[in-house]
């Protein structure tokens, strides 16, 4: 099941990505001409792993890279990690780079421009340690809770 959850994750961020590609391609150029790609690398691997990596004429910029890894203790629970980055400069002239990531816990998304979680209340910090404490917080869901807020 957590493979499939997983499988499911990573094939809707490849939806997304395709999608907004889609619409890029399909909005309205006017008078502008096609932006020239200045770099293309793309390497495929026998293993499954992968890289590519392009840049265009404006400073587009798009890298990722992936490989295999097993995400569930079923020797068929693989599935494919990935990680990247890209940067495109704003009408206003400023440059916005978002880094990602996506694998077993889902896609993670970082920026200077993007909006990050509040801080968790003091009260949820000492319930969680409490749990811990306990023995009543499985690690697995430690790991979830900690990895959201930091």
């Amino acid at each position: 099941m957590k493979f499939l959850t997983f499988y499911f994750d990573l094939m809707h961020c490849q939806i997304v990505a395709v999608a907004f590609l889609a619409m890029a391609l399909a909005a309205p150029q006017g008078d502008k001409k096609p932006i020239e790609i200045v770099s293309s690398n793309s390497e495929m691997n026998a293993d499954g792993s992968y890289s590519f990596d392009f840049e265009s004429a404006d400073g587009t910029k798009v890298s990722e890279s992936g490989n295999q890894k097993q995400v569930g203790p079923k020797p068929e629970e693989i599935g494919t990690v990935s990680k990247g980055s890209y940067s495109f400069t704003t009408p206003d002239g400023v440059v916005l780079t978002v880094n990602w990531v996506a694998d077993e816990n889902g896609f993670q998304a970082t920026g200077d421009h993007l909006p990050t979680p509040p801080p968790m209340p003091d009260h949820v910090v000492k319930m969680l340690a409490d749990l811990k404490a306990a023995g009543l917080l499985a690690k697995e869901m430690q790991n979830k809770v900690m990895h959201l807020h930091t």
